[in-house]
């Protein structure tokens, strides 16, 4: 895992120094810079596959036409190596992937996507037809930002900070993404917070010459063309043997290696699989809380013992958040409103005192369903044939409950399944997830600002990834999640939370063959009447513990409620006042009021806020 950066056009060998060292923690093990007339190419290294220095990079081929930055895994390189072998042109001086991934590029060309898998983004710059390769993987595993400038400037990196070194990247606010934000919680994909840098989709590549893009294509889409034929018990036999292989593979490394576990079903899961397929015994490392409501340690410790892996486990109290806080915000370059890259920021943190690649769920939730807005969606089937009377009632017990602290309370669950309620199908999965509604955003922003907006609900993005030819609701809405929540959201989280602690994260879940396969699953596979991941439920039985895999989900997140009213109030409310031309004191006033006196739950509403604000001021904007 590393950091990589570069352009085509106006700068010199400085210029990438300063963007290479800006994101230097994604590989502190080596930094190095390739500057040539208009081509920079940049890296830093985290060493984890071949950890002598000739796989340092930037890395050229044996004819020096050659040359590439590539921050990822390639998963399958042992394979692709020897069918490059059997070529005879090449002969291989490393052991690393990257060499066999920029062979592979010489050999079929583009074409070398379809060879490989793995999480990746990289550029290869060609020196003979003068043109940059720039790539990322197919679930968008690891982030890739770019800048196409007026001066004929070409610039990338693995992070929006270090596009800001250069010169030719004009630093500038992007409305109408802060709209989106307010929406989802993040900045969703292509754009960015700032108005003159993207990020590139998943499965997409970029062809670059004299600093303009000449091409962009998407490679690969997600099969969901429905296996009719397949059974129940033959799709567990094969979830079975994809899911240890997916596992599996990502033991691969020198150096040592560990599992976050939470003590939910995926991250069990994953351990089990990764133990079953180590010869040592498991590092595995686990955040606990004080709040009983938040706190999973005891069933991170059953899993533990369970298994016989080496466990590890830390407290986050409110008052070690609030020095993090200051230590993440800082390195955030966009605003992420995510409040659980908190405690996955101090899992990485001690993770990293141990070993420096981690196994995690992520994925789970999204391939099988698993959120409990997937649940909601069947109760909104049934809530719209309820008499008018009925559904008042909901909305008048809504606006009267106060608000609770506990995890996933029921207060709070009522509240998010009724907003947005008689918005179009396509938008609610979104409201349930995100922060302010349309309604509530009109009286937030300034009347000025707000009236210029060209997108004011900030949904636009939703109707558009759901126009597509998929054939039943359930697997629209898996894409949608694919391509907004799990990309923008579960992926960013855990790549900085863990980069910014040099940390390698890897995911069996969102392995591409075992994601084409659940595509393909009939969706009463995927969730029995009520019953969410009924089919990864049944895989591991008799593998953990029942009431592990059987206990109500709760996410990873914070006592945020409870810690905006005590610990943590002085440092948002303070933030949350301070006057600025965006947004309508006296609304923010309300609703901070309101959250104190716990008449509403506002956390989501407030810490979005507070992130934003906080974010606004770190970068001077």
């Amino acid at each position: 895992m590393c950091g990589i950066a570069g352009f085509d056009g106006k700068g010199n060998y400085g210029i990438g120094e300063l963007m290479i060292q800006s994101i230097r923690y994604r590989g502190p093990d080596f930094q190095a810079v390739y500057f040539q007339e208009n081509i920079c190419l940049a890296h830093a290294r985290l060493s984890i596959i071949d950890l002598d220095k000739r796989s340092n990079q930037p890395f050229f081929n044996a004819r020096k036409n050659l040359a590439i930055v590539f921050n990822g895994e390639i998963y399958n390189y042992i394979e692709v190596k020897k069918e490059l072998s059997k070529t005879k042109r090449f002969n291989f001086s490393t052991t690393s992937d990257t060499e066999v991934l920029l062979y592979a590029y010489e050999e079929y060309g583009v074409e070398c996507l379809q060879k490989i898998y793995g999480m990746f983004s990289f550029a290869i710059y060609n020196f003979d037809s003068k043109e940059l390769f720039i790539v990322k993987d197919r679930m968008g595993k690891k982030p890739l930002y770019y800048s196409e400038c007026t001066d004929n400037t070409f610039v990338f990196a693995s992070e929006l900070k270090a596009i800001l070194k250069h010169p030719s990247v004009k630093k500038e606010l992007n409305i109408e993404a802060i709209n989106q934000y307010l929406t989802f919680d993040y900045v969703p994909t292509p754009n960015s917070i700032n108005s003159n840098i993207f990020k590139l989709e998943p499965a997409h590549y970029l062809i670059v010459r004299n600093g303009k893009i000449i091409k962009k294509k998407n490679y690969w889409k997600h099969n969901f063309s429905s296996d009719k034929c397949i059974t129940f018990n033959q799709a567990l036999e094969k979830f079975d043997h994809l899911l240890n292989n997916a596992t599996n593979i990502r033991l691969m490394g020198d150096v040592p290696l560990g599992v976050f576990l939470s003590g939910g079903l995926d991250s069990s899961t994953v351990a089990y699989y990764a133990q079953k397929n180590s010869l040592l015994q498991i590092k595995t490392f686990s955040i606990g809380f004080e709040d009983k409501s938040y706190d999973e340690q005891e069933y991170a410790l059953q899993v533990a013992k369970h298994l016989g892996t080496d466990h590890h486990l830390e407290i986050l109290t409110a008052s070690k958040t609030i020095d993090l806080i200051e230590e993440i915000f800082p390195l955030m370059d966009e605003p992420f409103a995510d409040a659980s890259i908190i405690p996955t920021y101090y899992l990485s943190q001690f993770t990293k005192q141990y070993v420096t690649v981690a196994l995690g769920g992520d994925g789970s939730d999204e391939l099988l369903g698993g959120y409990p807005t997937f649940l909601s969606d069947k109760f909104k089937f049934l809530f719209q044939y309820l008499p008018e009377r009925y559904i008042n009632f909901f909305l008048l017990l809504a606006t009267i409950l106060p608000g609770s602290d506990k995890n996933i309370s029921f207060d709070f669950k009522l509240k998010q399944f009724l907003r947005g309620f008689k918005s179009s199908k396509n938008h609610i999965h979104q409201l349930w997830l995100g922060s302010f509604l349309p309604h509530e955003k009109e009286v937030l922003f300034n009347k000025k600002i707000y009236s210029g907006l060209i997108d004011k609900a900030g949904l636009n993005l939703i109707d558009r990834h759901f126009a597509n030819e998929i054939e039943s609701d359930f697997k629209k809405i898996t894409n949608y999640y694919y391509l907004t929540y799990l990309l923008d959201d579960i992926l960013v989280k855990v790549d900085r939370a863990s980069m910014y602690n040099s940390l390698e994260v890897r995911s069996p879940f969102l392995d591409v063959h075992l994601v084409d396969f659940l595509n393909t699953l009939p969706m009463n596979f995927k969730m029995k009447g009520f019953e969410a991941k009924y089919i990864l439920k049944k895989l591991m039985e008799g593998k953990l513990p029942h009431n592990v895999i059987y206990r109500q989900k709760k996410g990873f997140g914070i006592p945020l409620s409870n810690w905006i009213r005590k610990d943590l109030k002085s440092i948002i409310h303070q933030t949350l006042i301070t006057k600025d031309d965006l947004f309508n004191p006296i609304y923010i006033e309300k609703i901070l009021n309101e959250h104190y006196s716990k008449k509403h739950n506002h956390r989501k509403l407030i810490w979005n806020l507070y992130v934003l604000k906080k974010y606004m001021h770190n970068n001077k904007y």
